[in-house]
């Protein structure tokens, strides 16, 4: 354990800094860091980043926020991790708080419907290309693999939602053909056990429970249950705010995604807006825990042994399917949304003008996009809606 190059005060103003100004999904988040803390800064080693990123990709939860609470705790153990999580996911919940209160206030005016109609285009414009990335970084050329994407994007687009024991599946898939274990009748029962978690949440669920408790068991269940990039959480939630609960309408859900994509930090803070929309600031402290403490306790309390099985083939043979199908999903998921945000031509042109330029420069920064997006949504919805 050599000294490490900076304080936990430098790491924490770090993701202070790119929970506030850190926009486009995910993919983006993940990429900067690797480029700052890895790269520029050598903070991080690449191997410890390596680990924290395979980790991430195989608990539930968040990716971005988990890579950050993990490359906390590389140095600076548990406090690393509450302090770096806690840094990265504030700036973002206060807007998405701020963003609540306006849209309840002024719900009705026109300028904030006008934005949102033109990022929500754009949005889909940059989940495709971060999906396109991370469908190279990962599926690659395998198969095996794709066969598990595609039919799970299949699934997500069919379905509307998540199907969490999908994801399992594809992992012991994988693992079962690539690095077959010696005791694989015992295996089995291992398998068998996963399949009942889903079940006894599904008994929790059909308890009464007061307004904030639905919020919390509902959220944690979404951020226990949600795999690889934050998008994913989207028809998760959309199934259980939209269609079950019956918490907000559709045009209110659509505007909750694009609140998520036009505020930095971590995309899946949408659940501190819903929260909000739900039942004030309680009920957005309440989503906000509830969506984070799984994930943050699925990064900590793995993260020591991580370190030392996480080589292990069949370890990497569970990563790479359960990646391989969150990525699927992510790409169902993907056109479940366009669904609900490309309406009419000029939304339709804004998603592929944003889909060209990402594709063109790579070195054009998402919140221009956004930015220029909303221009356009002021200029264009007022001429439609009259």
């Amino acid at each position: 354990m050599h000294h490490p190059l900076y304080t936990l005060w430098q790491l924490t103003i770090y993701f202070l800094r790119l929970g506030a100004l850190g926009f486009g999904g995910p993919v983006a988040l993940v990429g900067y860091m690797h480029r700052d803390l890895v790269g520029e800064r050598q903070w991080i080693t690449e191997e410890d980043y390596k680990e924290g990123l395979a980790l991430a990709q195989l608990a539930p939860g968040p990716l971005a926020a988990q890579l950050a609470i993990y490359l906390g705790y590389v140095h600076y153990r548990i406090t690393g991790a509450t302090l770096v999580g806690i840094a990265f996911v504030l700036p973002s919940f206060l807007m998405v708080v701020g963003l609540g209160w306006a849209y309840i206030h002024f719900g009705g005016l026109p300028w904030m419907q006008s934005v949102f109609y033109g990022v929500g285009a754009a949005v889909i414009g940059i989940i495709v290309m971060s999906t396109k990335k991370l469908t190279q970084k990962s599926v690659g050329k395998d198969k095996l693999l794709w066969t598990i994407y595609l039919i799970l994007a299949a699934v997500t687009v069919i379905t509307e939602s998540e199907i969490a024991w999908l994801f399992i599946a594809a992992g012991i898939l994988v693992w079962l053909l690539r690095a077959p274990p010696a005791w694989l009748r015992s295996g089995k029962l291992n398998a068998a056990g996963l399949t009942q978690i889903p079940l006894t949440f599904a008994l929790l669920g059909n308890v009464e429970l007061s307004l904030l408790s639905q919020i919390a068991v509902f959220f944690a269940k979404a951020g226990a249950f949600v795999f690889g990039s934050g998008l994913a959480i989207v028809p998760f939630l959309y199934g259980g705010v939209v269609t079950v609960h019956h918490w907000l309408n559709d045009k209110q859900f659509v505007d909750a995604v694009a609140v998520a994509m036009i505020t930095p930090g971590p995309v899946v803070i949408t659940v501190g807006f819903i929260g909000y929309l739900v039942a004030g600031l309680p009920g957005a402290t309440v989503a906000a825990l509830a969506t984070f403490l799984p994930c943050y306790l699925f990064t900590v309390i793995p993260a020591p042994y991580f370190k030392k099985y996480g080589k292990i083939p069949a370890v990497l043979a569970f990563v790479d399917g359960i990646t391989a199908a969150a990525i699927g999903a992510i790409a169902g998921s993907v056109i479940v949304i366009a669904k609900r945000s490309i309406i009419d031509m000029p939304t339709a042109l804004i998603a592929l003008t944003t889909i060209v330029l990402l594709w063109k420069f790579k070195k054009l920064q998402e919140p221009m996009v956004v930015a220029v997006a909303a221009i356009c949504g002021l200029l264009i919805f007022p001429l439609l809606s009259h």
